[in-house]
């Protein structure tokens, strides 16, 4: 034999050879072999001969296997929510072709609610549809506790429902607060309601200007912290802050015109907030004063108590009588201030003989025991006798509600409880040994007063959240577990003693962090289960 042809033969057993094993190592180029290629597969080696394989049955592909979720865990939001019950599943976000959907028989309750939670969500808005995958349903049904709500996250849908519209809005906030925290709503069933039921923030707009802008950016702030009231204090020694058809000699420039006012009181509507005016007297009158000095409480030497107006004069009760007629439709909520603290004719030593018009004045009403407080008294439940036909819960700060007098606050009266460092001001026990009803504004934790006068610091959000609690009403002390269904809620306070001490952004800044810290310990009885740098952060996500 040749070389040539040795050489030729070798390279042809070769040849083979490769051929052999390459047909043993790779999938052949057969209709079998897409299915071998999708599962991962080998071809068998019984299928080497293309005939075979054109023969052979195509293996079936193995299914590809369901995907595994973890046990959710819950939504973090301010306030946090009362219980979540936590499944497994992808839970829900915003997606093409979302909607938030009412049924026909909710749309009068809920299309704001709706088309609210819809622009935020950035999905569609769908009146009367019927819920598909991937939806957001809202509805009214059930009984339950007021404002309370449960929200359901299953099979990519999510379904908000309460006893009452107000629940099924502070679910829309728990569902827009989890999209922004982490951009999905948890698989499972949050089920959530207030511990009190008032909750809120107290303007003083009568010594700074606030615009109405910024008014309803602070209220836009709130409902998305679930809080429901608005106190707004009208009138002061420094202005009166509200347009007036009956006495407009006594409104300050700038101030609310009634269509502001409107528009105010019908935004707070939408988002389940009540707005509580309040016209402070008899004291805090200073810029009524100024157009009408003959209502002037004056002294036993003629001289003028700063803000007082004289309550044995009945002229004094007409003007503010003739207000609080003409303002009460203007405020439809379902609350009123009437004031009553501070008034200085009771700061003195003995008010009847520095004030003898005022002791005169109580004796012919109340009997020869009676003093002036007993008056001051009797001027309060005037002032609720004129409100109080409207249905508007009465309510007067706690230095206005006197002891051991002929005479005594209507019990129908809420105490705003915010010191005890007032002449005529009890610890907060005593109100509510008389069975009273409180809400907490303590001046330790909750007075946001511009520019710190008198001792006064800005409160934190760090010290309401580790160190308040609504039983404590005064210092830092709470009162006794057994009171705690006498207390009603609390509302952070913001003061303008010296009003040009920060600007408006300065003041929405500063209470920002107090008011989440609020509304975590008005919405959640409980210890917060966040820490404070925990709780900061989420706060400054959300």
């Amino acid at each position: 034999m040749s070389e040539p042809r040795q050489h030729r033969r070798a390279h042809a057993i070769a040849t083979a050879t490769v051929a052999a094993l390459v047909t043993l190592a790779l999938p052949g180029c057969t209709a079998a072999s897409d299915g071998s290629r999708a599962t991962g597969a080998r071809t068998p080696a019984s299928a080497t001969n293309p005939a075979d394989a054109a023969a052979a049955p195509a293996p079936s592909a193995t299914p590809t296997p369901e995907p595994t979720y973890a046990l959710s865990t819950a939504p973090r939001t301010i306030p946090a929510v009362q219980e979540h019950v936590p499944a497994r599943g992808p839970g829900w976000k915003p997606a093409p072709g979302a909607r938030v959907v009412v049924a026909k028989d909710d749309t009068a309750a809920l299309s704001d609610e709706g088309r609210m939670l819809a622009g935020e969500l950035g999905i569609a808005y769908g009146e009367s549809a019927a819920p598909r995958s991937g939806d957001v349903e809202l509805s009214v049904e059930g009984t339950g506790k007021p404002e309370s709500y449960t929200l359901a996250v299953k099979d990519g849908r999510v379904r908000i429902a309460g006893p009452d519209e107000a629940g099924v809005f502070y679910g829309t906030r728990t569902l827009k607060q989890a999209v922004r925290a982490s951009g999905s709503a948890p698989e499972g069933t949050v089920r959530d309601a207030p511990a009190k039921p008032q909750r809120g923030l107290n303007l003083d707009i009568a010594r700074k200007h606030f615009t109405p802008e910024w008014i309803k950016a602070r209220m836009r702030e709130m409902a998305d912290l679930k809080l429901n009231q608005l106190g707004l204090h009208l009138s002061d020694d420094q202005a009166f802050r509200i347009q007036s058809d009956s006495h407009p000699e006594i409104v300050s420039t700038p101030h609310l015109t009634k269509a502001q006012v409107r528009d105010i009181t019908a935004l707070a509507s939408r988002l389940h907030i009540t707005v509580v005016p309040e016209i402070d007297s008899p004291g805090h009158l200073g810029a009524v004063l100024r157009a009408h000095p003959d209502l002037q409480l004056r002294d036993v030497n003629g001289k003028a108590v700063k803000g007082a107006v004289d309550i044995s004069n009945p002229a004094s009760a007409k003007l503010i009588d003739d207000l609080l007629r003409e303002y009460r439709p203007l405020f439809p909520g379902g609350a009123w201030h009437l004031g009553a603290d501070e008034y200085q004719a009771l700061v003195v030593r003995d008010p009847q003989a520095s004030f003898p018009q005022l002791a005169r004045a109580a004796q012919q009403r109340y009997g020869p025991s009676a003093r002036v407080q007993d008056l001051a008294t009797g001027w309060l439940n005037d002032r609720a006798d004129v409100v109080r036909p409207s249905g508007k819960a009465l309510k007067a700060w706690n230095d206005g509600f006197f002891a051991g007098g002929v005479t005594s606050a209507a019990q129908d009266i809420q105490v705003e409880y915010w010191t005890g460092k007032e002449i005529g001001a009890r610890p907060p026990l005593e109100y509510l040994r008389e069975g009273r009803k409180l809400v907490n504004l303590n001046d330790e934790y909750l007075y946001y007063v511009l520019g710190e006068p008198n001792q006064f610091t800005y409160p934190t959000g760090r010290r309401i959240y580790e160190q308040w609690t609504p039983r404590v009403l005064r210092g830092t002390t709470p009162v006794p577990a057994s009171y705690d269904g006498q207390i009603l809620g609390g509302r952070l306070a913001v003061w303008a003693d010296l009003a040009g001490a920060q600007t408006q952004d300065q003041v929405a800044a500063g209470i920002r962090l107090p008011l989440a810290a609020l509304s975590q310990k008005v919405w959640d009885a409980r210890t917060p289960a966040m820490t404070w740098p925990e709780f900061q952060s989420l706060a400054g996500r959300l």
